[in-house]
Protein backbone atom coordinates (compact mmCIF):
# COMPACT_ATOMS: atom_id res chain seq x y z
CA UNK A 1 0.00 0.00 0.00
CA UNK A 2 1.21 3.41 -0.89
CA UNK A 3 1.97 6.17 1.19
CA UNK A 4 1.60 9.08 -0.68
CA UNK A 5 1.94 11.50 2.29
CA UNK A 6 5.61 10.38 3.67
CA UNK A 7 6.53 9.62 0.09
CA UNK A 8 5.80 13.12 -1.01
CA UNK A 9 7.41 15.01 2.48
CA UNK A 10 10.63 13.21 1.98
CA UNK A 11 11.87 15.40 -0.70
CA UNK A 12 10.92 18.35 1.34
CA UNK A 13 12.48 17.31 4.35
CA UNK A 14 15.50 17.19 1.73
CA UNK A 15 15.18 20.43 0.53
CA UNK A 16 14.74 21.87 4.13
CA UNK A 17 18.01 20.10 5.02
CA UNK A 18 19.41 21.56 1.95
CA UNK A 19 18.71 24.85 2.75
CA UNK A 20 19.96 25.10 5.93
CA UNK A 21 23.23 23.59 4.50
CA UNK A 22 23.05 27.01 2.07
CA UNK A 23 22.03 29.17 4.81
CA UNK A 24 24.77 27.84 7.28
CA UNK A 25 27.35 27.87 4.29
CA UNK A 26 27.05 31.32 3.55
CA UNK A 27 27.08 32.22 7.01
CA UNK A 28 29.96 31.11 7.66
CA UNK A 29 31.45 32.28 4.87
CA UNK A 30 30.20 36.26 5.52
CA UNK A 31 31.92 35.78 9.12
CA UNK A 32 34.90 34.62 7.79
CA UNK A 33 34.64 37.16 4.98
CA UNK A 34 33.83 40.13 8.18
CA UNK A 35 36.81 38.54 10.25
CA UNK A 36 39.03 38.92 7.12
CA UNK A 37 37.49 42.36 6.98
CA UNK A 38 38.29 44.07 10.32
CA UNK A 39 41.49 42.43 10.50
CA UNK A 40 42.57 44.45 7.74
CA UNK A 41 41.13 47.57 8.71
CA UNK A 42 42.67 47.16 12.11
CA UNK A 43 46.54 47.02 9.91
CA UNK A 44 45.52 49.70 7.97
CA UNK A 45 48.56 51.85 8.06
CA UNK A 46 48.46 54.87 10.58
CA UNK A 47 47.72 58.88 8.75
CA UNK A 48 51.64 59.67 8.99
CA UNK A 49 52.71 62.27 10.97
CA UNK A 50 52.99 66.07 9.73
CA UNK A 51 56.92 67.10 9.02
CA UNK A 52 57.56 70.43 9.64
CA UNK A 53 61.72 70.39 7.75
CA UNK A 54 61.91 72.46 4.73
CA UNK A 55 61.74 76.01 3.48
CA UNK A 56 58.90 78.02 3.24
CA UNK A 57 57.94 81.63 2.27
CA UNK A 58 54.54 83.60 3.28
CA UNK A 59 53.23 87.25 4.00
CA UNK A 60 52.13 89.01 7.66
CA UNK A 61 50.02 91.44 8.86
CA UNK A 62 49.39 92.85 12.40
CA UNK A 63 49.83 95.61 15.01
CA UNK A 64 52.76 97.30 16.52
CA UNK A 65 53.25 99.64 19.09
CA UNK A 66 56.55 102.32 19.79
CA UNK A 67 57.73 103.29 22.75
CA UNK A 68 59.97 106.07 23.52
CA UNK A 69 61.92 107.38 26.03
CA UNK A 70 63.23 111.34 25.02
CA UNK A 71 66.37 113.25 26.97
CA UNK A 72 67.18 116.70 26.50
CA UNK A 73 69.88 119.11 27.76
CA UNK A 74 71.58 122.78 26.72
CA UNK A 75 74.74 123.79 27.40
CA UNK A 76 75.36 127.19 29.10
CA UNK A 77 75.94 129.46 26.35
CA UNK A 78 76.00 133.24 25.67
CA UNK A 79 72.08 133.38 24.65
CA UNK A 80 70.55 131.67 27.65
CA UNK A 81 71.36 131.99 31.06
CA UNK A 82 72.93 128.87 33.15
CA UNK A 83 69.54 128.65 35.06
CA UNK A 84 67.37 128.69 31.62
CA UNK A 85 69.72 126.63 29.77
CA UNK A 86 68.87 123.78 32.90
CA UNK A 87 65.02 124.30 32.46
CA UNK A 88 64.97 124.08 28.79
CA UNK A 89 66.84 120.49 28.79
CA UNK A 90 64.54 119.81 31.91
CA UNK A 91 61.80 120.50 30.09
CA UNK A 92 62.87 118.64 27.00
CA UNK A 93 63.04 115.29 28.59
CA UNK A 94 60.04 113.17 28.94
CA UNK A 95 58.64 109.69 28.86
CA UNK A 96 58.78 108.68 32.42
CA UNK A 97 58.32 104.80 31.08
CA UNK A 98 57.61 105.11 27.47
CA UNK A 99 55.93 107.74 25.25
CA UNK A 100 54.30 105.30 22.54
CA UNK A 101 51.96 104.75 19.06
CA UNK A 102 50.59 102.68 17.53
CA UNK A 103 51.15 101.58 13.65
CA UNK A 104 50.11 98.56 11.27
CA UNK A 105 52.70 96.08 10.15
CA UNK A 106 52.62 94.54 6.65
CA UNK A 107 55.46 92.28 4.84
CA UNK A 108 56.58 88.79 4.00
CA UNK A 109 58.83 86.37 6.11
CA UNK A 110 61.06 83.50 4.65
CA UNK A 111 62.46 80.55 6.48
CA UNK A 112 63.61 77.14 6.77
CA UNK A 113 63.06 74.39 9.15
CA UNK A 114 64.42 70.85 10.34
CA UNK A 115 62.73 68.85 12.25
CA UNK A 116 64.12 66.00 14.59
CA UNK A 117 62.06 63.73 16.78
CA UNK A 118 59.24 66.58 17.94
CA UNK A 119 61.88 69.09 17.98
CA UNK A 120 61.90 71.66 15.08
CA UNK A 121 64.67 73.86 14.45
CA UNK A 122 64.90 77.09 12.18
CA UNK A 123 65.70 80.54 11.27
CA UNK A 124 63.52 83.22 9.74
CA UNK A 125 63.51 86.31 8.00
CA UNK A 126 61.15 88.90 7.63
CA UNK A 127 60.61 92.38 6.43
CA UNK A 128 57.82 94.52 7.95
CA UNK A 129 56.55 97.92 6.62
CA UNK A 130 55.83 99.98 9.78
CA UNK A 131 55.26 103.96 10.80
CA UNK A 132 55.10 104.83 14.04
CA UNK A 133 56.09 108.49 15.56
CA UNK A 134 56.30 108.70 19.25
CA UNK A 135 56.22 112.65 19.80
CA UNK A 136 56.82 114.91 23.43
CA UNK A 137 55.92 118.45 23.04
CA UNK A 138 56.04 120.66 26.10
CA UNK A 139 54.88 124.21 26.11
CA UNK A 140 54.36 125.07 29.24
CA UNK A 141 57.16 126.18 30.99
CA UNK A 142 58.42 130.11 30.55
CA UNK A 143 62.07 131.69 31.22
CA UNK A 144 63.55 133.83 34.06
CA UNK A 145 62.13 136.71 32.20
CA UNK A 146 58.84 135.41 32.08
CA UNK A 147 58.71 134.61 28.27
CA UNK A 148 57.23 131.25 27.47
CA UNK A 149 59.37 128.65 25.63
CA UNK A 150 58.03 125.38 23.89
CA UNK A 151 60.77 122.53 23.43
CA UNK A 152 59.57 118.87 21.13
CA UNK A 153 60.94 115.76 20.77
CA UNK A 154 59.66 113.42 17.25
CA UNK A 155 60.95 110.08 16.58
CA UNK A 156 59.59 108.29 13.38
CA UNK A 157 60.45 104.66 11.83
CA UNK A 158 59.50 103.51 9.06
CA UNK A 159 59.86 99.54 8.67
CA UNK A 160 61.07 97.19 10.65
CA UNK A 161 63.08 93.64 10.10
CA UNK A 162 64.54 90.80 12.15
CA UNK A 163 66.60 87.66 11.59
CA UNK A 164 65.58 85.05 13.91
CA UNK A 165 67.01 81.30 15.13
CA UNK A 166 63.89 80.18 16.46
CA UNK A 167 63.33 76.43 18.23
CA UNK A 168 59.56 74.61 18.84
CA UNK A 169 57.82 71.36 19.72
CA UNK A 170 55.76 69.81 17.42
CA UNK A 171 52.46 67.90 17.83
CA UNK A 172 51.32 66.73 14.45
CA UNK A 173 50.28 69.62 12.77
CA UNK A 174 50.69 71.77 15.38
CA UNK A 175 54.12 73.96 16.33
CA UNK A 176 54.60 76.09 19.74
CA UNK A 177 58.07 77.85 19.34
CA UNK A 178 60.41 80.47 20.68
CA UNK A 179 62.39 83.07 18.95
CA UNK A 180 65.27 85.50 19.28
CA UNK A 181 67.34 87.47 17.18
CA UNK A 182 68.43 90.79 15.62
CA UNK A 183 66.13 93.43 14.63
CA UNK A 184 66.43 96.28 12.42
CA UNK A 185 64.84 99.73 11.71
CA UNK A 186 65.66 103.28 10.57
CA UNK A 187 64.79 106.40 12.58
CA UNK A 188 64.49 109.96 11.81
CA UNK A 189 64.64 111.47 15.14
CA UNK A 190 64.09 115.65 15.56
CA UNK A 191 64.51 118.03 18.92
CA UNK A 192 63.11 121.39 18.43
CA UNK A 193 63.06 124.50 20.55
CA UNK A 194 61.49 128.28 20.17
CA UNK A 195 60.25 130.97 22.73
CA UNK A 196 59.03 134.02 23.09
CA UNK A 197 61.73 136.42 23.15
CA UNK A 198 62.14 139.65 21.06
CA UNK A 199 63.76 138.41 18.38
CA UNK A 200 62.49 135.21 19.53
CA UNK A 201 65.12 132.12 19.91
CA UNK A 202 64.81 128.86 17.65
CA UNK A 203 66.86 125.90 17.16
CA UNK A 204 66.87 122.34 16.49
CA UNK A 205 69.01 119.66 16.21
CA UNK A 206 68.11 116.35 13.88
CA UNK A 207 69.64 112.87 12.92
CA UNK A 208 68.86 109.78 10.95
CA UNK A 209 70.71 106.31 11.58
CA UNK A 210 69.97 102.69 10.98
CA UNK A 211 69.74 100.75 13.94
CA UNK A 212 70.69 97.39 15.14
CA UNK A 213 68.81 95.67 18.52
CA UNK A 214 67.81 92.73 19.42
CA UNK A 215 64.39 91.13 19.55
CA UNK A 216 62.50 87.91 21.52
CA UNK A 217 59.24 86.32 21.60
CA UNK A 218 56.98 83.39 20.81
CA UNK A 219 54.56 81.71 17.90
CA UNK A 220 52.25 78.94 17.27
CA UNK A 221 51.96 77.70 13.45
CA UNK A 222 49.15 75.57 12.44
CA UNK A 223 49.50 73.25 9.23
CA UNK A 224 46.60 73.66 6.79
CA UNK A 225 47.68 71.28 4.42
CA UNK A 226 50.61 69.46 3.28
CA UNK A 227 52.01 73.29 1.96
CA UNK A 228 50.35 75.50 3.62
CA UNK A 229 50.48 76.83 7.32
CA UNK A 230 49.27 79.70 9.86
CA UNK A 231 50.44 81.14 12.44
CA UNK A 232 50.17 83.91 15.11
CA UNK A 233 53.69 85.59 16.87
CA UNK A 234 54.59 88.25 19.34
CA UNK A 235 57.91 89.76 19.35
CA UNK A 236 59.16 92.45 21.34
CA UNK A 237 62.10 94.21 20.10
CA UNK A 238 64.84 97.00 21.65
CA UNK A 239 66.93 99.29 19.85
CA UNK A 240 70.00 101.64 21.17
CA UNK A 241 69.83 105.46 21.88
CA UNK A 242 70.36 107.94 18.94
CA UNK A 243 71.79 111.54 19.76
CA UNK A 244 71.26 114.53 17.79
CA UNK A 245 73.31 117.80 18.41
CA UNK A 246 71.78 121.39 17.73
CA UNK A 247 72.54 124.84 17.89
CA UNK A 248 69.51 127.25 20.04
CA UNK A 249 70.59 130.94 18.88
CA UNK A 250 68.96 134.08 19.70
CA UNK A 251 69.64 137.52 20.01
CA UNK A 252 73.31 137.75 21.49
CA UNK A 253 74.41 134.40 21.27
CA UNK A 254 73.86 130.46 21.68
CA UNK A 255 73.99 127.30 23.42
CA UNK A 256 74.15 124.24 22.22
CA UNK A 257 71.13 121.65 22.18
CA UNK A 258 71.35 117.58 22.68
CA UNK A 259 68.86 115.04 22.39
CA UNK A 260 68.52 111.46 22.53
CA UNK A 261 65.91 109.38 22.52
CA UNK A 262 65.44 105.22 22.82
CA UNK A 263 63.03 102.68 21.44
CA UNK A 264 61.32 99.82 21.83
CA UNK A 265 58.81 98.05 20.01
CA UNK A 266 55.65 95.43 20.39
CA UNK A 267 54.20 93.82 17.26
CA UNK A 268 51.42 90.88 17.35
CA UNK A 269 50.97 89.97 13.35
CA UNK A 270 49.27 86.93 12.03
CA UNK A 271 50.89 85.30 8.84
CA UNK A 272 50.56 82.59 6.00
CA UNK A 273 53.60 80.77 4.28
CA UNK A 274 53.45 78.16 1.32
CA UNK A 275 56.02 75.24 2.18
CA UNK A 276 57.81 74.39 -0.84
Amino acid sequence: MSKPFAEAGAPAQRLIRAGFLVTATLALAYGATGAIAADLALKAPPTPVYQWSGCYGGVNLGGGASGTNFSSTVDPGTYLAAGDAAAVGGSGSGGGGGLSTDGILAGGQVGCNIQSGTFVFGVEGDVDYFRSNPNFNNNTNTLADGNAFSISQSLTTNYLATVRPRIGIAADRNLVYITGGAAFTSVSYTEGYSDANTPPGAGVATASKSLVGWTAGAGWEYALADHWTVRAEYLFASFPTITANGVITGAGGTNALHGSSDLVVQLVRAGVNFKF
